[in-house]
């Protein structure tokens, strides 16, 4: 049946990002819906933000486009231009190859939701603006490293642990 029922699909808290800079979703929860129903062309996520927390690390994408809504809540979005504020309603749009590096940030004291939905492709390419870190998708493997191409390093990435 089309319809998704969303009591039936759990948030995932957390990120993928190496070591440290894996605490960048300690406040972000997502829900792939998307995912329930099968959609393989593009990604549909309701992601909830707690107070502080970040969608991301800021980055841009040079093969997938993103968009995203606002749905409860307030959050910044902070890109290459500066800080606008996102109410319920208020859209936003990435063209892949865009170089905007962008993210969502919730810096009031109550939770605050968005719908983003992005293209799927069998490769991909990610740059993060605020540091030097890349990341590659193949399928469903990936890799994060250096804007070159090289190894991240310790004194980049840190520790779990610290």
């Amino acid at each position: 049946m089309p319809k998704i029922d969303l009591s039936k699909i759990p948030f995932r808290n957390g990120s993928g990002y190496p070591g440290k800079l894996a605490r960048a979703g300690d406040d972000r929860y997502v829900q792939p819906l998307g995912d329930a129903n099968g959609l393989t062309q593009f990604g549909v996520n309701i992601v909830r933000l707690e107070p502080n927390g970040l969608s991301s690390l800021r980055h841009y994408h040079m093969e997938q486009d993103e968009f995203a809504i606002m749905l409860s809540g307030k959050c910044v979005l902070i890109d290459d231009d500066g800080e606008h504020e996102m109410l319920p309603g208020d859209c936003a749009a990435w063209p892949a190859g865009d170089a905007n590096g962008h993210h969502l940030v919730n810096k009031t004291d109550a939770p605050a939701s968005f719908l983003v939905v992005g293209t799927r492709t069998p490769t991909e390419t990610g740059y993060y603006s605020d540091i030097d870190m890349m990341v590659k998708f193949e399928g469903d493997d990936f890799r994060f490293t250096r804007k070159d191409g090289s190894p991240l390093t310790a004194d980049q990435i840190g520790d779990d642990n610290d």
